[in-house]
């Protein structure tokens, strides 16, 4: 958008072979390799639409097994094939659970916040974007934040949300877009550029969310 511009210069056991419980809980490190042999032959062979499915399993099996860097990158490859494939509460479901894994994922929590609008969960939509704020700061991603968040709030129709963008922006050191944003509550009770038809608001968030999470 150019105005930003402007202003900022599963559960069932796989068949044929043992549950992913079960093969954590053996502590057989030959299980759980050959387990994650077969669940990546399962996802090569999905169709489209199907290929999160095993990737997901294979995340739960190597965060039962305390292999969480392989956990998280397993969760990371599902969000980005359900993403593509429309699957928004598929995605969000194994974003959560990367989230309760690593809880200052930056890239997973700017996900979900769309997610959340996506779903119009606004409650829950305004909790992940200042989690989102916190972990950015954390992280030294301040600058993507500010740009990420602010492009939310034009689009939102939810005064809540954008209020807890423009405290957002204000806690990233970018008070003049938190005030715009203030301004547009007072005029509007959201941004000039508001999608207001739910449907078209869900659609472009799940678009941008699919587009941001790949960079």
């Amino acid at each position: 958008m150019d105005f930003i511009s402007k202003i900022f210069g599963s559960k069932d056991p796989p068949p044929g072979g043992r549950s992913p419980g079960k093969v954590a809980a053996s502590g057989d490190p030959a299980a759980l390799e050959a387990e994650l042999r077969r669940l990546e032959r399962e996802f090569g062979k999905a169709r489209p639409g199907f290929q999160g499915t095993p990737l997901n399993r294979a995340g739960d099996l190597c965060h039962r097994a305390g292999d969480r860097e392989r956990a998280l990158k397993y969760y990371g490859r599902a969000i980005d094939l359900f993403l593509d494939d429309g699957q928004r509460e598929a995605a969000r479901g194994v974003a959560n659970k990367l989230i309760r894994i690593h809880p200052q994922a930056v890239r997973t929590l700017a996900t979900l916040t769309w997610l959340d609008l996506a779903a119009h969960h606004e409650a829950t939509a305004i909790g992940h974007v200042q989690a989102y704020v916190k972990a950015a700061r954390k992280a030294g991603q301040e600058a993507r934040a500010r740009e990420e968040i602010f492009e939310m709030a034009a689009i939102a129709p939810y005064r809540g949300f954008l209020e807890a963008v423009a405290e957002g922006l204000d806690e990233l050191g970018q008070a003049t877009a938190g005030n715009k944003i203030r301004q547009w509550i007072a005029q509007h009770g959201h941004s000039p550029y508001a999608l207001t038809d739910p449907d078209a608001f869900s659609e472009r968030c799940l678009e941008i969310a699919a587009g941001a999470n790949k960079k």
